[in-house]
């Protein structure tokens, strides 16, 4: 088997964990010493713990990025599967560009669509391709609007017999659900399939590469692109699009360095091997009910890890570029959006412990849960942290132990310079990675007129950090709350995301952020009469919840946004260059080609399956068992060690 990342593998592992873990532990032995000075309680016990996940947390960020860093400053790295590869090559495969849709704006899916279809046909290789939209839309006036948008598509590209539109009678498994009856009923026709969500933008030739890439590489299974936000014209959705492009490439080239064939799958801007994806990653129903048993909602991470199982590689391919995405325009919608992730990431521990998952898999699987169990975690330090210093400020010195004659006295012991250390620590280690994304930018001529220029990438970077300080804390009380409120058993109610500029009156943003300034407020005043003199500490935590409401409000307004971009500030390269295919979706919403399309069409059908569709060529696709093994398995994937049974080697 041709694997590009079995060599050398063992060694980067052990470099990138290693530094990983030896960052946060020498982080957490400062912060034991600086708490043990006079003595170590439960409290300060407690806090160390969680401190000591923390840091390890941020330090594996810290340390990807400083492999990406490397890499794309080196130009590549000659051992993980790249863009260049597949020049010169031919698509000798059938492939299916999915995409599935629920109770979406019509208008802007057909749009999208059209942009990727345009593009498509400017490659020599476009035959090889079929595009189905597979509609799990509930709204009837939705679904007529779809499938005449649709038509109206088939009529301005001639593709009849090309792109298809299904739309299903039971929405049964949500998206992979909808997926999993593409597969079963067309799979066989097919050799490959890319997955697209209805917010996604791919160029033609990053769907022709994506397709030479799995017809030379035979054992991988995935190969997932790295997504770029874009498009969104809010002051939220600009700070998220800034960040992502100055930053994604990097970090995931850096993620590429460590995970080389053991990558993760997101669930769309990604290709999938048919047949595998058949045969291994049909989703088991979960033991007990809802929000934690039952079916599985984040699909994708599951699907990476059954596919890896079955002996074939994952790839993240980072320097691909033509893969767009859209960001939730305002902090709100962001917010939903999370709380659905979180459930379906919580659900991962009941997978954690199935047959045969590769230990790399159970990594992904474990962090994606620790993406929300961090907030919860930085939440109890924060509060461990008001209730030591208040304890301390309340409490009387004593200089002479109590019973005991002492000529001199014992005075309380400060670690000042400790304390200097570890905070100036804790700074590089969280912003460096910033720094150097924007160094990446500067050294390279494109990229720095794309972001603006010297001065203008400098002020957006310091408006972005500024930003992410005082989101941080309402999206900390967020993503606690979700992950408390999944494991009290309340399920999510899984609705369509909202997609747009859509702003935030200061009313609504009021009432859904109330208990966060009222959290903000009780904490500032409790710190100012117990604890004046470290009030400042807090203060970025206590200013972010006092200005979630406004900040809410003003950063989702689409003028604010344009405000900024005419001051050439929070730009990327997409703006001061855009691709065609962005500029394509943004004129034909702004003509409103596809908006009335089925205004005249109101005698159009809207039973399931209504549309034209190829002959079925079923593939079967059934869910894998959930079989669950022992502590010494997992522990004899990740160690190598030799176990009672050998699985998914081909």
């Amino acid at each position: 088997m041709n694997t590009h990342g079995s060599r050398n593998r063992t060694g980067r592992r052990i470099a990138f964990f290693g530094l990983t873990f030896l960052t946060s532990g020498l982080a957490s032995f400062m912060f034991e010493d600086i708490l043990s000075a006079n003595g170590l309680s439960p409290l300060e016990g407690l806090a160390i713990v969680l401190f000591f996940g923390l840091t390890t947390w941020i330090s594996g960020a810290f340390w990807t990025a400083v492999a990406g860093f490397v890499v794309r400053l080196a130009g590549g790295d000659p051992r993980t599967i790249h863009a260049d590869e597949a020049e010169g090559l031919a698509v000798r495969s059938r492939v299916a560009i999915v995409m599935p849709v629920y109770n979406e704006d019509p208008e802007r899916v057909m749009a999208g669509i059209d942009a990727v279809w345009s593009s498509l046909a400017c490659e020599p290789e476009q035959g090889a391709f079929d595009l189905f939209i597979l509609s799990d839309t509930r709204k009837p006036e939705i679904a007529v609007a779809e499938e005449a948008a649709w038509r109206t598509l088939l009529a301005r590209h001639n593709a009849v017999g090309r792109v298809f539109y299904r739309r299903r009678a039971d929405n049964t498994g949500r998206k992979a659900g909808n997926i999993a009856d593409f597969v079963r009923r067309w799979g066989a026709a097919y050799q490959h399939m890319i997955v697209l969500d209805a917010d996604s933008i791919m160029t033609g030739h990053a769907l022709v590469t994506l397709a030479r890439l799995m017809d030379a590489h035979p054992e991988v299974g995935i190969i997932q692109t790295a997504p770029l936000p874009a498009g969104c014209d809010t002051l939220f959705a600009r700070v998220v699009q800034f960040a992502a492009r100055l930053n994604g490439p990097m970090l995931s080239s850096g993620l590429a360095f460590w995970q080389l064939g053991e990558a993760n799958y997101w669930g769309h801007n990604a290709i999938l091997r048919l047949a595998p994806f058949a045969k291994e990653c049909g989703l088991p129903r979960l033991r007990g009910v809802a929000p934690l048993g039952g079916e599985i909602l984040s699909h994708d991470f599951v699907e990476a890890a059954f596919m890896r199982r079955a002996g074939y590689e994952v790839w993240l391919l980072a320097d691909l570029e033509g893969s767009y995405e859209e960001v939730p325009s305002n902090i709100i919608d962001y917010a939903a959006r999370d709380r659905r992730w979180a459930q379906g990431n919580l659900q991962h521990w009941k997978v954690l412990p199935m047959r045969g998952l590769n230990w790399l898999s159970r990594l992904h699987m474990f962090t994606g849960i620790l993406s929300y169990g961090t907030s919860p975690i930085w939440l109890t330090v924060l509060i461990l942290s008001t209730i030591l210093t208040c304890e301390a400020a309340l409490a009387t010195p004593h200089y002479f132990e109590s019973g005991l004659y002492s000529l001199f006295p014992s005075w309380p012991q400060y670690r000042d310079g400790e304390i200097d250390v570890l905070l100036t620590g804790t700074i590089v280690v969280l912003l460096l990675p910033k720094v150097l994304g924007a160094i990446l930018a500067l050294v390279n001529s494109r990229l720095r007129r794309g972001f603006g220029g010297v001065w203008r990438l400098a002020a957006s970077l310091l408006i972005e950090q500024l930003f992410s300080v005082l989101l941080a804390p309402p999206m900390m009380i967020f993503h606690s709350t979700f992950v408390l409120s999944t494991l009290a058993g309340k399920p999510v109610t899984w609705n369509a995301q909202e997609r747009g500029d859509r702003g935030v009156r200061l009313l609504e943003a009021l009432w859904r952020h109330k208990w966060h300034m009222l959290l903000g407020l009780a904490w500032g005043v409790v710190i100012l009469l117990i604890a004046p003199k470290y009030i400042g500490w807090l203060a970025p935590v206590i200013a972010g919840l006092l200005l979630s409401a406004p900040l809410t409000a003003i950063s989702s307004r689409a003028g604010v946004g344009r405000f900024f971009r005419r001051c050439g500030l929070l730009t990327t390269p997409e703006e001061s260059a855009p691709p065609r295919e962005i500029m394509q979706v943004q004129e034909l919403c702004r003509a409103g080609t596809f908006a009335n399309a089925g205004a005249s069409q109101t005698d159009l059908p809207v039973a399931a399956d209504c549309a034209q569709v190829p002959a079925e060529a079923p593939l079967a696709m059934e869910a894998a068992p959930a079989a669950y093994v022992s502590l010494r398995s997992v522990l004899a994937s990740a160690l190598r060690l030799p176990s009672r049974r050998t699985a998914g080697v081909r």
